[in-house]
């Protein structure tokens, strides 16, 4: 398949590796399992690099609208929810099963269309909805996505739409966070006061923000088709290098559940190319 714009492409794919393994690792290997206080501090950076991007003139952020700020907090709360829910299954799954149950969405968005807007849906976008969800767990990103699709966007950006989760998510999880009990028991991380904890911190707030801007920067850019293929392979690069560097056990379930997962994937790519 012919993809356009390589260089933003290729830098999406670069920083949705980089940001998949950095986030595993103070997941899984360094077993921070503190999803209020890790989640908090990747939108506090986010949020953050975000203004200052803004006030710099680098970024354009339009908030003028109350009315609509107040209209897309629902989704921020699904927001929350999609990153929550994401770092408590990125700390127990190996990444391709984890990048496979997030595909699950689309079976919500899929139904979405087909039952509720009467979109005329093509028998191969159902059937390759149908074999993730037989497969897969189904994710709050679906209910995320929906609510875009009813949300009339007016004159709010996709970066108007982020930074507004940002801020949403900084102020809901820190108030979460002692209720939680993240707060107090981060205290006992064995490794609170290692350089690679702090390091791998940092880097994790950094890569999600670039992650964040080539994503919008690649979406506006491109069709949706083509974002979907830059998508996919993006995630088909970092599950075929995940294994070399974090453990996976591969029986026949966990092969069976991921070729499932790529080729709803891939089919995926084609439906939305062709528009069928």
């Amino acid at each position: 398949m012919y993809l356009k714009r390589p260089a933003g492409g290729l830098a999406f794919c670069l920083f949705y590796l980089a940001s998949s393994f950095t986030n595993k690792y103070v997941l899984s290997v360094l077993q921070f399992t503190y999803p209020t206080l890790f989640q908090g501090w990747q939108t506090l950076v986010g949020g953050l690099l975000l203004h200052i991007s803004w006030k710099l003139g680098w970024v354009e952020i339009n908030l003028c609208s109350r009315s609509e700020i107040l209209s897309w907090l629902p989704a921020s709360v699904l927001f929350v929810g999609i990153i929550y829910a994401g770092s408590r299954a990125l700390s127990r799954l190996p990444i391709p099963v984890f990048l496979t149950v997030h595909n699950a969405a689309e079976v919500i968005t899929c139904g979405f269309q087909k039952f509720v807007q009467k979109e005329q849906t093509s028998h191969l976008k159902v059937c390759r909805s149908h074999d993730v969800a037989i497969t897969h767990v189904i994710s709050i990103t679906g209910a995320y996505k929906v609510f875009h699709k009813l949300w009339k966007p007016g004159s709010l950006s996709d970066l108007d739409q982020q930074y507004i989760n940002y801020v949403f998510s900084v102020v809901l999880l820190a108030s979460a966070s002692h209720p939680a009990g993240d707060l107090f028991s981060a205290l006992d991380f064995p490794f609170l006061y290692f350089y690679r904890f702090h390091s791998s911190c940092c880097a994790s707030g950094l890569l999600g923000f670039f992650l964040m801007l080539h994503t919008v920067k690649l979406k506006s850019s491109t069709t949706s088709g083509q974002y979907a293929a830059w998508s996919f392979l993006a995630k088909v690069i970092t599950a075929s290098l995940s294994p070399f560097f974090f453990v996976m056990t591969a029986n026949v379930l966990t092969i069976s559940c991921l070729v499932i997962g790529g080729v709803g994937e891939a089919l995926l790519v084609y439906t939305e190319r062709t528009g069928t």
